[in-house]
């Protein structure tokens, strides 16, 4: 079925492509997400007609991602984003939307970031049931392999990426749009966000930041852009090959993965000791990444390790020092906007947001004594006059004004 639009001037035929309802769709689910920022405002003050004008391209094929944003944020650590234009957002939910029930049949169960239902705190959880039974209670020695992929981003090859993703839609997408999803898709992967982008502050800020962390410094044709929705999506669908590895072909019970930080408890040290070398050329030969020779974590499991923001030991999962620390240092960027004036309305959404991004994360595990001591000592007495706190110390609110009658 052929698909016409028209205008005033001209009339267009289109091969089969996506519908209105479906942009409109990725938009709102975009929108939600992103309603506050400058680009999704600008697009917002005429949303029906831009995404009109975004459908024809789209399905006409006239459609190019825009110009990104690239700046540096430190927190929790230092890291390069670029974040794309709104409209290419849309176009990123877009097929995210239709490619995500088929990425979830291929997803393994202990694959963690960016999927409905997962996140950090079910692969905490995960690992730590991995250690509990794989020393049947702590009463049998067990070891724990923690593993990290060296400049995981910047080094995913855009050519194998494309070629496993084709042949993945090609065999398991069954809609009439499937050769315009695979037009899309590489449109994406392949656009090279480095060229076309506006730097954000100073170049200064890149300043510390190792080379295998910047798209700038990528090997030629490889690198996805952290910040984009499909990047992390499509990051995801590329170490699944090495996911069926682990518990296909070698039958690694205990293991699992939140991106590039992944977990192996077996209860032969030396075993693991083998395995590193054999995992190691499979990632090298298969994706052409390597692991971080400087992050390779082997331990009895009574030493503890640190997964995703804590720290596992028997019986206790503790919150990383490093969490503590920027929950900390967050306060105080925080404290500094009350000192000299009264926050606006953006910065107490802003206040809001980060304070409770991290009690959504404590909450989970025994720290009340360190979340109630945290906020109750360090935060400015100033903020109080804007927010409430719960009685159990899990989220800020905004504190509700009386009216005069």
């Amino acid at each position: 079925m052929q698909l016409t639009l028209f205008s005033k001037s001209e009339t267009t035929v289109l091969k089969e492509g996506f519908t209105l309802e479906e942009v409109f769709e990725a938009y709102f689910s975009c929108r939600s997400n992103k309603r506050n920022t400058i680009n999704a405002l600008a697009f917002e003050l005429d949303y029906e007609s831009n995404l009109i004008q975004l459908w024809k391209e789209l399905n006409d094929g006239s459609y190019q991602p825009g110009k990104s944003i690239a700046f540096i944020v430190h927190k929790p650590v230092q890291r390069e984003i670029f974040a794309a234009d709104f409209r290419d957002r849309v176009v990123h939910h877009l097929i995210i939307n239709k490619l995500n029930p088929l990425f979830e049949k291929e997803f393994i169960q202990d694959s963690y970031a960016c999927r409905v239902g997962k996140g950090t705190h079910h692969g905490i959880n995960r690992a730590n049931k991995f250690i509990r039974q794989c020393s049947q209670n702590y009463t049998k020695d067990c070891y724990v392999l923690k593993l990290d992929i060296e400049g995981f981003f910047m080094h995913i090859n855009k050519e194998i990426l494309f070629c496993r993703l084709q042949k993945f839609i090609e065999a398991q997408y069954k809609q009439n749009d499937k050769e315009l999803v695979l037009e899309i898709c590489h449109k994406i992967i392949f656009n090279s966000s480095t060229e076309n982008c506006i730097i954000k502050g100073s170049t200064k800020n890149w300043d510390g930041l190792p080379k295998n962390k910047s798209l700038f410094q990528s090997p030629a044709n490889c690198g996805l852009p952290i910040g984009n929705l499909t990047s992390q999506i499509f990051a995801n669908f590329y170490m699944s090959a090495f996911d069926h590895y682990m518990k296909k072909e070698i039958g690694i019970r205990y293991y699992g993965r939140y991106v590039d930080d992944f977990i192996i408890v077996h209860p032969d040290k030396e075993f693991l000791k083998s395995l590193i070398p054999q995992l190691s050329n499979f990632l090298l030969s298969t994706l052409q990444l390597t692991l971080h020779p400087k992050k390779i974590y082997l331990q009895h499991y009574t030493k503890g390790v640190k997964f995703l923001g804590t720290v596992i030991k028997p019986n206790r999962i503790y919150i990383a020092n490093r969490t503590k620390g920027n929950f900390y240092n967050a306060i105080q960027k925080h404290n500094q906007v009350v000192l000299n004036s009264k926050p606006t309305k953006t910065e107490i959404c802003s206040f809001l947001s980060s304070m409770n991004s991290y009690l959504g994360i404590m909450k989970h595990y025994r720290t009340y004594k360190l979340r109630r001591n945290m906020l109750l000592k360090h935060i400015h007495y100033w903020w109080w006059n804007h927010v409430n706190l719960t009685t159990e110390i899990t989220k800020f609110v905004v504190k509700k004004r009386t009216t005069k009658a």
